[in-house]
C-alpha cells in the first residue's frame, strides 16, 4: 500500500477482497491492517473498494459480534464522506452488519440497533439520489436479516415516493410495501386534514399512486406489489376499478354525457334556467382531499398503460387480489374481459390464465361471453387452447350462451381441425357444468322432429361427435335427456362410449344396463376394492417360499398377469399396478435362469441356458432403469430395492461369462468390478441395510472377507448359491406412484395418403404430445423417427416446445424433419417419443445426504458411475411418407 498510483492501490483493495472469498483462507489476519489503511486513505475509490473488501469480510465473520460492531462502527465514522461511492458502500455495510439481535441483556445493543435505523434514516435526505437509495435498500436488507423497522420511518419513506430519481422511487415502493406488512392494521393520520385511516390502506392507495409513474419500471414494480396486499379494505380495493372522473373532487361528466347535454339544451344557453352557465365557486382542493386520488383508478391505468410489461403486472395483480375477494373478483371481470384483446400475445395469455383462476366465483354474462369467444379466431394455437381449458370451468348464464359457445367451438374446430381434441374436452366440461342449459337446446342440436324421421348424421364428422359429447355429458346428471334421443343416436353413443371412453361418460339409458357395475354397498367406501386386490395380490406372492419351483413361477405369471389388467381398468392405481408388475417380472425372471435343473449340465453342452440367463440378466437391467427413472413419487425403499435387483442381475451376469469364457484372466477384473459395485451399493444404502436381513447383498456382505481373497471361480461357486438361497424383497409401496406416459395425438397415424417429398430434401411433420407425470422433461424427452432401413434418428425438442397446462402434464409440440434417399414405393415410418436418463441423476443420488453421495460417485466403478439410454415411453405411430426421385 506504500504505492502513489492510486489505481494500484485500488486493485489491491480488489484483490484482498477477492482473497477473502477463497475458501481456507482466514480473513482476521487482514482485517486489522485494513482499517488502519482506511485511516489514512486519500482516494474515495480506494476508500470505496476498502470498505468493500471489509463487507466481504464482515460477511464471513458474521459468527464474530466484537468484529461486526468493529467494522459498523468504522462505516459510520464514513458517513460523512463527500464522495457518493463511500457514503454508499458505508450504507451498505451498516445494512449487512448492523446488529439485529433481540434480548434484554443486550442493552447497549439495542441501543446500537436503534441508532442503525437512526443513521440509515437519516441518509434518506442525502443530496445524492445514489446514496438515497442505498439508504432505502440498507434498510431493506435489514429488514431481510430479521430486524423489525420502527413505523417512524413509514413517513419518511412516504416522501421519498416524490422524489426525480426513478431508482429512488422504485425502492421506496418496496419499502412502504414493507411497511404495509410489518403493521397493517396501525393507524395513521392523514395529512392535511383530522382523519384517520388504516396504515394498510393508506401504502396501498400510495402504491395505487405509482401504477401512473412516469418510469414504467417503477409502473411495473407497484402493480406487482399490489396482488399480495390482500389485508386492504373492500372499498379501497374496489375504488382501483373506478373510472369516475374527478376534477376538484367534483365528479366531471364524461365526454357522452356532455354531448347528450349540448345536443339537447342547443349550444350556447338558453337564458331560461336562471344561471345556468354562471361560473361554479372555487373549492380549495388542499383542504378536502380526504384519500390520495391515487387508488381511484389504479388498475384502470395499469391496464390501459403503453408499456405491455405493466399491463401483464397489473393483470398478475388483478389476479391475486379476486382470488381472495369474490366481490372484487365480479367487478375485475369486464376488465379482463376487455384485456383478451390486447395486441401483445403475451397479455392476452396471461388474463386468459387469471381468468381461469378465478372462474369459480363468477358466472359470464352473454356480452362478455361474446368478447371471450371472439379470441377463439386467434391464430396462436397457445392461446385458443388457454380459451378452451378457461371455459371448461367458467359457468354460463343462459341457454343462449351455450348455444353461442357451441357455435363458435364448431366455427373453431373448421377453421382449425388440429384442435380437436382441445374442443371436445371442453364440450365435456361445458355439458357436465351446465345439464339443465342444455336440456331446451337437445331438439335442436340433434334435429330431431316430434313425427318426421331426421336422416342420420355422419359418425365420422368431428363437429357432430363435438355436440354429442355436449350431449352425453349432460345427460349424466339429468335423466329426463334421454327421452329426446332418436334410435340412432342409441347407437352412436354405444360407439363413442367405447372408442372415446374419456370424453363420454357411462349412463343410465332406458332398457339398457349400465356400461359399469355400481360398487356393492357392502364395502366402506375408504377401503377401495381395487387397492384391496393390489395389497391382497403382494400379500400372496410374499408368502411364495413355501412352493414348489414351478408353483412360484406360475403365481408369478398369473399375479403379473392380473396387476397389469387392474392397471389398465383402474387408472389411478396404474402407476402403483405397473411398478409393481415390473418388480415382480425381474424376479420371475430371475428364478427362471436360476433353474437347478439347467446348471447342473457340463457348461459347453448347454449353450441355450446360458443364452436364457444372459438375456434374462440384460432385460433385468433394463427394467430397473425404467422402475427407477419412469416413475415419480418413488421413495428411498423403492430405490435401493431397484438397485438391489439390479446387483443380483450384474452377479447372474458374472456367473453366466464366468461360464462361457476360457482362461482366468478376463475373470479377475470383472469380480473386482462386481466387489466394488457391492462396495459402493453397501456405502450409498448404509441406512436401509437393516430393512434388509435375509437378502442376496445381506449375505454378500457376510461373506465379503472371504469372497476378497477368493479366487474368481470360488466367487462365481458363492455367488451362484448366494442368489439361490436369498430371499424374496418385500416391495413396500408409496402413497403415490405415477408412471410417466405420453400419447401422441399428431400425426394421427390413419392416413393412407403419403407425405412425398423429393430425396435429399427435407419434410416437417408436425408432432403434438401430451406428457403426463413427466419430471423436466426439456432435459429427459426426444424424440425418434425409425425409418425402414433400420436408420434411427433421435431430436432434441427446443425448450420452447414444451407447455405446462396444469401440474403433472405436459404438452409438446414440435417439428421433426425428415429426410431420406429415394424410393420406388411408399413406406411407413415409425415415430415413437423417448425418455432419457443418466444415471448420475438418479433419484438415488437426490435421496443421499450430499457429502456422502458423491465420495461415493467417485468410488463408484466407471461403468455405474454414468450409464446413460432411452426408455421408449409411448406407443410408437406410423407415418406413411414417399421420398421421391429428384427430377432432372
Amino acid at each position: 500500500f506504500q504505492e502513489n498510483d492510486a489505481s494500484v492501490r485500488l486493485k489491491i483493495a480488489s484483490l484482498l477482497g477477492l482473497l477473502s472469498k477463497t475458501a481456507g483462507f482466514s480473513p482476521d489476519c487482514i482485517m486489522d491492517d485494513a482499517i488502519n489503511t482506511l485511516q489514512n486513505e486519500k482516494s474515495h475509490q480506494v476508500l470505496a473498494q476498502l470498505l468493500d473488501t471489509l463487507l466481504v469480510i464482515g460477511t464471513k465473520l458474521t459468527e464474530n459480534t466484537s468484529v461486526r460492531m468493529r467494522l459498523v462502527e468504522v462505516a459510520c465514522k464514513h458517513l460523512t464522506d463527500s464522495s457518493h461511492g463511500v457514503r454508499n458502500k458505508c450504507l451498505q455495510l451498516i445494512g449487512c452488519l448492523g446488529p439485529v439481535e433481540k434480548g434484554v441483556a443486550k442493552e447497549a445493543e439495542s441501543q446500537a440497533a436503534k441508532d442503525v435505523q437512526k443513521i440509515i434514516g437519516d441518509h434518506f435526505n442525502d443530496q445524492d439520489p445514489r446514496v438515497r437509495t442505498a439508504a432505502i435498500k440498507a434498510m431493506l436488507q435489514l429488514h431481510e436479516r430479521g430486524l423489525k423497522l420502527q413505523q417512524a420511518i413509514y413517513s419518511q419513506a412516504c416522501k421519498l415516493l416524490a422524489d426525480d430519481y426513478e431508482q429512488v422511487r422504485s425502492a421506496a415502493v418496496q419499502l412502504i410495501w414493507v411497511f404495509s406488512q410489518l403493521y397493517p392494521e396501525s393507524i395513521v393520520p392523514i395529512p392535511s386534514s383530522n382523519e384517520e385511516i388504516r396504515l394498510v390502506d393508506d401504502a396501498f392507495g400510495k402504491i395505487c399512486h405509482m401504477v401512473s409513474d412516469g418510469s414504467w419500471v417503477v409502473r411495473v414494480q407497484a402493480a406487482k406489489l399490489l396482488g399480495s396486499m390482500q389485508q386492504v379494505s373492500s372499498h379501497f380495493l374496489e375504488q382501483t376499478l373506478d373510472k369516475k372522473l374527478m376534477s376538484d373532487l367534483r365528479r366531471k361528466r364524461t365526454a357522452h354525457e356532455r354531448a347528450k347535454e349540448l345536443y339537447s339544451s342547443g349550444e350556447f344557453s338558453s337564458g331560461r334556467k336562471w344561471g345556468d352557465d354562471a361560473p361554479k365557486e372555487e373549492i380549495d382542493t388542499g383542504a378536502v382531499n380526504l384519500i390520495e386520488s391515487g387508488a381511484c383508478g389504479a388498475f384502470v391505468h395499469g391496464l390501459e398503460d403503453e408499456m405491455y410489461e405493466v399491463r401483464i403486472a397489473a393483470v398478475e395483480a388483478l389476479c391475486m387480489l379476486a382470488q381472495s375477494s369474490p366481490s372484487f373478483a365480479e367487478k375485475c371481470l369486464d376488465f379482463l374481459v376487455d384485456m383478451f384483446n390486447d395486441e401483445i400475445e403475451e397479455v392476452r395469455l396471461q388474463s386468459i390464465h387469471t381468468m381461469r383462476k378465478i372462474s369459480n366465483n363468477i358466472t359470464l354474462r352473454e356480452d362478455q361471453l361474446d368478447t371471450v369467444l371472439a379470441v377463439l379466431e386467434d391464430s396462436s394455437r397457445d392461446i385458443r387452447e388457454a380459451l378452451h381449458e378457461l371455459l371448461c370451468c367458467t359457468n354460463v348464464s343462459t341457454k343462449e350462451g351455450i348455444h353461442l359457445a357451441l357455435v363458435e367451438l364448431l366455427k373453431n374446430l373448421t377453421k382449425y381441425p388440429t384442435d380437436r381434441e382441445s374442443i371436445w374436452k371442453c364440450l365435456k366440461f361445458l355439458g357436465s357444468r351446465h345439464p339443465t342449459l342444455v336440456l331446451p337446446l337437445v331438439p335442436e342440436l340433434l334435429s330431431t322432429h316430434p313425427f318426421f324421421d331426421t336422416p342420420e348424421p355422419d359418425m365420422d364428422d368431428p363437429a357432430y361427435i363435438a355436440v354429442l359429447v355436449l350431449i352425453f355429458n349432460a345427460a349424466k346428471s339429468c335423466p329426463t335427456m334421454p327421452a329426446l334421443f332418436s334410435d340412432h343416436t342409441f347407437r352412436h353413443y354405444a360407439y363413442l362410449r367405447d372408442s372415446l371412453s374419456h370424453l363420454v361418460p357411462p349412463l343410465r339409458l332406458p332398457g339398457r344396463k349400465l356400461l359399469s357395475s355400481p360398487v356393492s354397498p357392502s364395502i366402506t367406501p375408504h377401503e377401495d376394492p381395487s387397492q384391496q386386490f393390489l395389497h391382497q395380490s403382494l400379500e400372496r406372492v410374499y408368502n411364495l417360499q413355501h412352493l414348489d419351483p414351478q408353483g412360484i413361477q406360475e403365481l408369478l405369471e398369473f399375479t403379473i398377469r392380473d396387476l397389469q389388467r387392474l392397471g389398465e381398468l383402474q387408472s389411478e392405481l396404474a402407476g402403483m399396478a405397473d411398478f409393481t408388475a415390473t418388480y415382480l417380472q425381474c424376479q420371475l425372471l430371475l428364478i427362471k435362469a436360476l433353474q437347478e435343473k439347467l446348471w447342473n449340465v457340463a457348461a459347453p453342452l448347454y449353450l441355450k441356458q446360458n443364452a436364457l440367463a444372459s438375456a434374462a440378466a440384460k432385460q433385468i437391467l433394463e427394467e430397473t432403469y425404467k422402475m427407477e427413472f419412469m416413475y415419480s413419487g418413488v421413495e428411498s425403499r423403492q430405490v435401493v430395492i431397484t438397485h438391489h435387483m439390479r446387483l443380483q442381475a450384474k452377479a447372474l451376469q458374472l456367473i453366466v461369462t464366468a461360464r462361457t469364457t476360457r482362461g482366468v484372466e478376463p475373470l479377475f477384473g470383472m469380480c473386482e468390478k462386481f466387489l466394488q459395485e457391492v462396495d459402493s451399493f453397501q456405502r450409498c444404502f448404509i441406512s436401509e441395510l437393516p430393512h434388509m436381513q435375509g437378502s442376496f447383498v445381506d449375505k454378500l456382505l457376510d461373506l465379503m472377507p472371504r469372497l476378497v481373497t477368493s479366487k474368481p471361480s470360488e466367487v462365481v461357486k458363492i455367488l451362484q448359491t448366494t442368489l439361490r438361497q436369498s430371499t424374496f424383497l418385500h416391495l413396500p409401496l408409496p402413497e403415490q406412484l405415477h408412471r410417466a406416459t405420453a400419447n401422441i395425438i399428431e400425426p394421427t397415424g390413419e392416413s393412407d395418403n403419403p407425405l412425398r417429398f423429393t430425396s435429399g430434401l427435407v419434410v416437417a411433420l408436425d408432432v403434438d404430445a401430451t406428457l403426463e407425470h413427466v419430471q423436466d422433461p426439456q432435459g429427459t424427452v426426444k424424440v425418434q423417427v425409425l425409418y425402414p432401413d433400420g436408420q434411427a434418428q433421435i431430436i432434441h425438442p427446443k425448450p420452447a416446445d414444451f407447455r405446462n397446462p396444469g401440474p403433472g402434464r405436459h404438452r409438446l409440440i414440435t417439428q421433426v424433419y425428415l429426410s431420406h434417399t429415394a424410393w420406388t414405393e411408399p413406406c411407413q415410418i415409425e415415430v415413437r417419443l423417448l425418455l432419457a436418463y443418466n444415471s448420475n441423476r438418479s433419484k438415488a443420488s437426490a435421496k443421499i445426504p450430499k457429502s456422502s453421495w458423491s465420495e461415493s460417485l467417485e468410488a463408484l466403478p466407471q461403468s455405474e458411475n454414468g450409464i446413460e439410454g432411452t426408455i421408449p415411453f409411448s406407443k410408437p405411430v406410423k407415418v406413411y411418407i414417399m421420398p421421391k426421385p429428384a427430377r432432372r
